[in-house]
């Protein structure tokens, strides 16, 4: 008998009581070109009591605080995007497995039910990029659980939306409000003076084939080592897996030697708003990041010990400051906000620091947490981590096409 997801209910949950019904302006970083898509994950719970009823007032409870969630993205007559506090709720999915987790390994790479079916799906009449949040809890036979939510980037980046799902947890724990208030304040978001309108934006589609794979703790801390030794300074598993993935992708699409291949990911800046945002950026949800973008020929990226990749790394971080400080002011030449999707480019994400790892609804935190790359315009690296009680680093990739992905795979090997 094949693992099957059978919806059983499915409808908008509201708030719990009434809330403000105006329309919200986004920030500058927000309304980033890219940004509104579709970001998808799966949370794994062991055990469970009537989750979907739990989850389902806890969420209607949480959307309360955090009610631009309960709204709805609408365009304004000056072309931006804003939240229209509508109040109509989020999409909630509930649904039953015909199997244990144990019988599918928990979820474990391959997946052996297809994430389509364990992820919500709107009405027809919903359009999906018009809802900040989607959420399906799927009970299997062994008591256990999955989460799978769907959340729009505009309304909040990694650190923001893990502060929601975390305030449902605690409505769900019969906590009386968040620990954290969530603040809003799109407006205390630096908007410097924008740089006459360049090209469209061009959004390619690349036919990128997935990828995961574990990278061992043993191997990074050897590679640590070494750039302690190297260099004097520590790095971290972050820096390291950064540096081998680039590098490896690099090597595998063999672009000419002179050809500069690119290395960019996103930086939380709320404790560079301490002087704007309440407790260094304590509670604020929406997007606050700067992307960090290493540049360098082909030939260097390839040719280097890894180490010195790490290098790179660490030095683009330690320039974040500075950066970020020109940016506000308007000293930049180029919009750092404007990306690249070129297949010379690779995006990474860490997932194992947001906070979706210690979201607990009640019978504790998940054993696993499964994020999906965001669109084939994209070549994404995502850091997450295995299933409990492993401690391996879990990069999960979307980065390559066909014709070079053994070729990476073989070099992710050499790690």
């Amino acid at each position: 008998m094949g693992f099957s997801v059978t919806r059983t209910a499915q409808s908008l949950v509201s708030p719990w009581e009434p809330t403000p019904s105006d329309t919200l302006s986004l920030s500058i970083i927000d309304r980033v070109p890219g940004l509104r898509h579709l970001v998808r994950s799966l949370h794994v719970f062991k055990h469970g009591q009537e989750p979907a009823k739990v989850i389902k007032e806890a969420l209607s409870k949480a959307l309360v605080p955090y009610y631009p969630f309960a709204g709805r993205f609408v365009d304004s007559e000056h072309g931006d995007v804003r939240i229209a506090c509508t109040g109509e709720g989020a999409w909630f999915v509930e649904a039953t497995a015909n199997c244990s987790l144990e019988d599918v390994r928990y979820l474990d790479h391959p997946l052996m039910i297809p994430q389509d079916e364990l992820l919500p799906k709107p009405g027809p009449e919903l359009d999906p990029l018009d809802l900040p949040l989607m959420m399906q809890v799927t009970e299997f036979t062994c008591g256990g659980f999955v989460v799978g939510l769907i959340s729009i980037h505009t309304i909040a980046d990694g650190l923001g939306a893990a502060q929601f799902v975390a305030a449902i947890g605690e409505f769900a724990r019969n906590r009386a409000k968040p620990t954290v208030d969530p603040v809003w304040a799109r407006e205390l978001i630096p908007s410097p003076p924008k740089l006459p309108p360049g090209p469209p934006l061009v959004f390619p589609s690349f036919k990128l084939q997935h990828s995961t794979m574990d990278i061992s703790q043993d191997r990074i801390n050897q590679v640590k080592a070494q750039f302690f030794e190297q260099f004097g300074q520590r790095c971290s598993a972050f820096d390291v897996s950064v540096a081998k993935t680039w590098q490896a992708r690099t090597r595998a699409i063999k672009l000419d030697p002179d050809v500069d291949v690119h290395v960019c990911f996103f930086a939380s800046t709320r404790h560079l708003l301490h002087q704007v945002l309440p407790a260094e950026g304590a509670g604020y949800y929406g997007n606050c990041f700067y992307p960090v973008t290493v540049t360098a020929p082909s030939s260097k990226v390839a040719s280097a010990e890894l180490v010195e990749v790490v290098k790179m790394i660490k030095d683009a971080k330690a320039r974040l400051p500075a950066d970020f400080a020109r940016w506000v002011v308007g000293d930049f030449k180029e919009e750092p906000y404007q990306l690249s999707f070129t297949y010379d480019s690779l995006f990474v994400s860490d997932w194992t620091r947001l906070g979706f790892l210690e979201v607990d609804y009640g019978w504790g935190m998940p054993i696993h947490v499964i994020p999906f790359a965001y669109q084939e315009f994209m070549a994404v690296a995502i850091i997450g981590a295995p299933p409990k009680p492993k401690k391996d680093a879990r990069l999960m990739t979307q980065c390559v096409e066909k014709e070079h992905l053994e070729a990476f795979q073989d070099e992710m090997k050499t790690f």
